[in-house]
């Protein structure tokens, strides 16, 4: 007698090697950027990021939502698999943390032994920081919304607590993308411009990558993909969502409250 394994066994794909290749080319292709000016390997590569996201996500959706391959057993597993993956994200940040404190605690002579270094206006952190958490708060709320709703079969509410979302996301990038245009340092100024601009503009681009994460639930949900019992693709979206906002509340707390 055949049993049937609970366990999705993943069948020959060709997007993992297709994913490395493009890593390749974006690396390859910055240095090219940097020192030739030359922006055409970087584009085949960013080109291949969308190939890639497109093509992956639209194979596991059909594994999870048409073929059913993705029973309790593999919901476990991308359940610690989500988990383990935001704990190597907040190591990420913790290791920009620590270089920040370090610098900042005890700055040396090379700095002005001042934090922040002589010759450096901070931004204040009660303009444009202050308004981007409230933003930051405000997609905290509306993602919850929209899972709730997802458990009460409330399609039409859920799409439109993920469109506010997606929104406010885009509303927090541009708004950091003002600030950053209007900053007086740089980041090649010193130790301060480069944890600040490295650690900012990381979380910068993980609040790009959830809102994208969002926007595509967002169409999922609109194409009925969702179900209340079934629906860990945008469950590990909002958990990621939710940990871009924690990140942020130490960043704006450390880095632009302290910090200035």
């Amino acid at each position: 007698m055949i049993t049937r394994s609970p366990f999705h066994l993943v069948e020959f794909s060709p997007w993992p090697f297709i994913g490395s290749l493009r890593a390749f080319l974006i690396t390859t292709g910055i240095i090219s950027w940097f020192h030739a000016g030359n922006f055409y390997i970087i584009s085949v590569g960013l080109a291949l990021i969308l190939l890639v996201i497109y093509a992956w996500w639209r194979d596991v959706t059909r594994e999870a939502t048409f073929i059913g391959f993705h029973t309790s057993n593999v919901i476990a597993g991308l359940r610690w698999g989500i988990i383990l993956f935001i704990t190597s994200e907040l190591l990420f940040f913790v290791a920009f943390f620590w270089a920040f404190f370090h610098s900042s605690l005890i700055p040396n002579l090379e700095v002005g032994c001042t934090w922040p270094p002589i010759g450096i206006v901070a931004i204040n952190p009660f303009s444009i920081p202050l308004l981007n958490t409230a933003v930051l708060l405000g997609r905290g709320v509306t993602v919850t919304w929209a899972h709730h709703r997802i458990i009460l079969k409330r399609k039409k509410d859920t799409v439109m607590a993920l469109t506010f979302t997606v929104a406010l996301g885009v509303y927090f990038s541009y708004l950091q993308a003002l600030e950053y245009s209007i900053s007086s340092f740089a980041i090649s100024d010193r130790i301060y411009g480069t944890t600040f601009y490295v650690a900012t503009g990381f979380h910068g681009l993980h609040v790009l990558i959830g809102t994208i994460f969002l926007f595509i639930c967002a169409i999922r949900c609109y194409k009925d993909q969702f179900s209340m019992h079934h629906h860990f693709g945008f469950e590990a979206r909002a958990w990621y969502w939710h940990f871009v906002d924690v990140v942020w509340i130490f960043l704006y707390i450390c880095i632009y409250w302290w910090g200035s």
